[in-house]
């Protein structure tokens, strides 16, 4: 058999109406339609950052489109338990390959693990502030006097004093609540806070398509909080034993984004293959507010996957300044494009 996919049941943080705990240890099991494995696929492994879902769908289509069989590879994916946990999972060789957050890699490389970024796919911030469009708040400056409610140790609650220097916020007059991933969107549309911190596309489509409320959303990265968001990570002694494998995997991945960015439907029909109980529609809206991520002013012109230094140097700074890191940080310790592809063919849409 070729490349295949951990079936698991959707459990998604997104889906606020009818959710359950994320099941351990999802164990990776054959898809359909058979396929005959060819004796010269090397076994590679995956561990997503988070379930199936619209931003990590691009693995999900490189494995369905056969693009990793004829890179040679047959490549297990399972979901994972955030980017923390895939971090780790990818440092202690429990796993080959990870999908990860930039904020996430950088703190654990920081902390000793011997992990690198190999293909910067989210290259800009995804975090944002969000209010409902129908509320009084405009700009940043309205929530003083304001409730909001964020995750703790979340990378926005970590962020959180970057955004305040950046939007020029008084934060002794505004009260943050902790809530569970699973009440953010429900808390927002209800009225019980006036606004949240998350990721944009984690909660914006599911508030607006379920939720039917339209949401205002103040991005980090506008007011100065410049964080290298998801990306393709390994063990550095991967990188050293195993780099023909990973300039397979590298551009085969890219091109699973680009197609499903080209093929939006078919995209969220292929999420809905592994995970049967999510709507499509959100799967879709997941996806498409994730575009929004994919180029900075510095990758620009620049194939999917291609890592700005300037970029993870302002990374390095927030880290330094809001995220506790003491420690000594290079670029060079956090990424490489040694093996992110050429050709006009890797360079993604412009716009947003």
């Amino acid at each position: 058999m070729s490349c295949h996919v951990a079936q698991h049941r959707s459990i998604s943080r997104r889906r606020f109406l009818n959710r359950s705990a994320l099941a351990a240890g999802a164990l990776a099991l054959p898809l359909a339609p058979m396929r005959t494995r060819a004796a010269a696929l090397k076994p590679v492994s995956l561990t997503l950052d988070w379930v199936y879902e619209g931003p990590n769908v691009g693995f999900l289509i490189a494995h369905d489109q056969g693009f990793y069989r004829d890179a040679g590879l047959d490549v297990s994916i399972s979901p994972g338990k955030g980017s923390g946990k895939t971090a780790q999972l990818v440092a202690d060789k429990a796993t080959q390959i990870g999908f990860c957050d930039g904020y996430a890699a950088s703190s654990g490389i920081a902390e000793g693990m011997s992990i690198k970024t190999i293909g910067s796919v989210y290259r800009r911030n995804p975090s944002a502030i969000m209010t409902l469009e129908d509320s009084n708040i405009k700009a940043p400056k309205d929530l003083e006097g304001k409730v909001l409610a964020m995750v703790a140790g979340s990378g926005q609650f970590q962020q959180w004093p970057a955004f305040v220097n950046g939007a020029n916020l008084d934060p002794s007059k505004i009260a943050i609540v902790n809530l569970a991933p699973a009440s953010l969107g429900a808390a927002l549309i209800s009225g019980k806070v006036d606004a949240i911190g998350a990721y944009v596309q984690s909660y914006l489509p599911i508030i607006e398509i379920q939720g039917k409320k339209q949401v205002r959303p103040f991005w980090f990265a506008d007011y100065g909080v410049s964080v290298v968001s998801n990306g393709i990570i390994v063990h550095t002694d991967f990188i050293k034993s195993d780099p023909d494998i990973l300039r397979a995997f590298v551009p085969a991945t890219i091109k699973g984004f680009l197609y499903g960015r080209a093929h939006p439907d078919e995209a969220a029909a292929t999420v809905k293959k592994y995970s049967p109980t999510v709507d499509v529609e959100i799967i879709k809206g997941e996806f498409e507010v994730s575009w929004k991520t994919w180029v900075t002013p510095n990758t620009r012109n620049k194939p999917l996957g291609w890592g700005s230094n300037n970029d993870w140097i302002a990374a390095i700074a927030v880290l330094k300044q809001y995220g506790g890191v003491t420690a000594p940080l290079t670029t060079d310790q956090l990424f490489t494009n040694d093996f992110v592809p050429s050709g006009a063919e890797y360079v993604p849409p412009q716009q947003a």
